[in-house]
């Protein structure tokens, strides 16, 4: 069973989700604090499939806490938060986040957003399972079974979704895309983002992957069109 992590220290709103969340025929368990998120994280991770994290927590902030999280598990994070700043958006999509609802929001739309990411995230996992093999590129390989890369032999640290815009480009080689279409196909969802975003998940993956990062190998530029996966890669 599919089980949620909630991570948020209003425990009268924590229990509503709980209870919410096992009305969809969900598992689900609470903490109220960042460093207990963590530690429940850590005691269920192999059936972890969604993780509801709030910003706003007594002995560490959401960002904090999702950083940590990104270091060891690629599991979907859903955040919460009482500001309506985008720049808060802004920062915890680069850290990692899938997705984000401001509080106040209706216990139907905090749902919509569980169930999609949850699908999300066991469509590309069992995509992944049933691709056996690997993709074999010029100094880089990525496992698709494990979700893992190396480039020149050194394991790199991606989240899920780098992982997935990743595996997505790659298995399209000399393919251009619009941000439109790969939005389109690695959030699967209608393109509502603006171009920053993309361009954002696109910078933070070539630091990662590329030896110059200034001038990528991998993930080329088609300028005033998309992006491609290098041909020659």
């Amino acid at each position: 069973m599919n089980r949620v992590i909630i991570i948020d220290d209003d425990k009268e709103l924590c229990a509503l989700m709980k209870k919410c969340v096992e009305r969809e025929n969900l598992s689900a368990a609470a903490a109220h604090s960042g460093l207990a998120g963590l530690q429940l994280i850590s005691d269920h991770q192999q059936a972890c499939s969604l993780i509801i994290l709030d910003v706003m927590l007594p002995d560490m902030d959401g960002f904090q806490v999702l950083r940590k999280i990104r270091q060891k598990h690629n599991v979907p994070v859903l955040m919460l938060t009482a500001k309506s700043d985008e720049a808060d958006k802004v920062c915890g999509l680069r850290l990692g986040a899938d997705d984000y609802l401001t509080k106040p929001f209706s216990l139907n739309e905090l749902m919509a957003r569980v169930h999609s990411l949850i699908r999300r995230y066991t469509t590309f996992n069992s995509a992944a399972g049933s691709e056996a093999g690997a993709i074999l590129l010029k100094d880089m390989v990525i496992d698709k079974a494990c979700r893992t890369v190396t480039v020149r032999n050194l394991p790199v640290e991606l989240t899920g979704k780098e992982f997935d815009l990743l595996l997505f480009l790659a298995s399209h080689k000399g393919r251009v895309f619009t941000k439109k279409q790969i939005y389109t196909q690695v959030w699967a969802e209608e393109y509502a983002f603006d171009d920053g975003n993309i361009m954002s998940f696109i910078s933070k993956l070539r630091k990662k992957i590329e030896a110059n990062p200034e001038q990528p190998f991998y993930i080329q530029t088609v300028r005033g069109v998309g992006y491609r996966f290098n041909q020659e890669a």
